[in-house]
């Protein structure tokens, strides 16, 4: 049923795998390569010059035809502008799972469908799926569910957790069942050598080695404010700007015996409130709200039959999962975890997993500090 399919080649070892392994699994395979952001844009960066040789080598090696696309547009309209007005209305947006959903598994997906005419798409992502790496369980009446990999360090399931089902259905992950130092060995053994021992990427792309501060101010208005000390209410500083800080973060404090951590900004008065000490309790919650939810399957039946759900959440992607019980509101959800975390953050997204299914996720709207000041 599935013979030609898009790969979303990025330069680097895992598509490159990817690749390799849909030859030889015996696909026609199209090699693609996605320009999202404009290096005319003098504050931004990326780095899809040294990155396309890598592409442009790897598919000569395995003869693989190379597609290069544009979706400077989308991206910016559907994640960059995004992204913009949530740090100015003090959140902390995730520009990955934002880009995953609207560009590499909706733009990339009509691209590839309308203008290559494959039967699915793939991606050198560690995820897997209810249809298989290679759509081997595909059914045409059922849903598709997302589901963690074999290497469970490098999972990234959950920069995908608000992917649609109608690309998603049609998806491969040929490494799903791979640990990275494996592709590191296959991509050698097979003469891949210029991105075999390639380094991962990590951080904002278009960011480059700018420190994020020095990024960010580009683009929105830098209005001062002060730090204050939640428990002196005294001002132990000066801001230069909202959007440059998140919650949790150090910030380095002059004649300040204390380290001082991000609590909570203030967009009435443009101050920023901080407290003394990484383990400060105000910094450690269990209890937050969301927007609605996307359940990448379907909302749970325990959701729909009892109103609560018992599963397992995360914010960030590296942690580990905690245990969690959720309800239904008004507004989205209320979550419940089993133990305190530190620095939830308003603008991330909490993705929920159980019995290594990746249900879904939603924004995180607001935290219960359960504290005066």
């Amino acid at each position: 049923m599935f013979r030609k399919v898009a790969l979303g080649i990025s330069g680097g070892v895992d598509s490159a795998v990817a690749a390799l392994l849909l030859k030889r699994a015996g696909f026609q395979v199209e090699g693609v390569f996605m320009r999202n952001w404009d290096n005319n844009y003098e504050a931004g960066f990326c780095s899809d010059e040294k990155d396309y040789e890598d592409a442009t080598f790897v598919c000569r090696k395995l003869q693989i035809p190379l597609h290069r696309v544009y979706f400077i547009k989308e991206y910016w309209n559907e994640v960059f502008s995004v992204l913009l007005d949530e740090y100015q209305s003090g959140l902390t947006p995730n520009p990955d799972i934002l880009c995953n959903r609207y560009v590499k598994f909706d733009s990339f997906f009509e691209h590839c469908r309308n203008n290559l005419g494959v039967d699915a798409i793939a991606t050198g992502h560690y995820a897997n799926t209810s249809f298989g790496p290679f759509l081997e369980r595909y059914s045409d009446d059922e849903g598709v569910r997302l589901l963690q990999p074999a290497d469970k360090h490098k999972d990234q399931t959950f920069f995908l957790s608000q992917v649609k089902q109608f690309a998603l259905r049609r998806c491969m992950f040929p490494i799903a069942n791979l640990m990275k130092n494996q592709v590191r060995e296959i991509a050698k053994t097979e003469g891949l050598i210029n991105v075999a021992n390639k380094k991962d990427s990590t951080g904002i792309c278009f960011i480059g080695k700018k420190r994020f501060q020095d990024f960010i101010e580009e683009y929105i208005e830098t209005k001062k404010g002060s730090f204050i000390d939640i428990d002196t209410g005294q001002v132990v500083g000066q801001h230069g700007g909202l959007h440059k800080w998140t919650v949790g973060q150090r910030c380095c404090l002059a004649d300040n015996k204390d380290a001082y951590f991000i609590y909570k900004k203030d967009l009435d008065t443009n101050n920023i409130y901080v407290v003394a000490g990484t383990k400060h309790p105000a910094i450690w919650n269990n209890l937050c709200f969301t927007g609605e939810p996307h359940w990448i399957h379907s909302e749970p039946l325990e959701l729909l039959e009892n109103s609560i759900l018992n599963c397992y959440f995360r914010f960030q992607h590296t942690k580990p999962l905690v245990p969690c019980r959720i309800v239904k509101n008004i507004e989205g959800l209320t979550i419940l975890l089993g133990n305190n975390l530190r620095a939830i953050t308003e603008g991330q997204f909490g993705v929920f997993y159980r019995e290594g299914e990746c249900l879904g996720s939603a924004k995180i709207k607001n935290i219960c500090h359960n504290l005066v000041y």
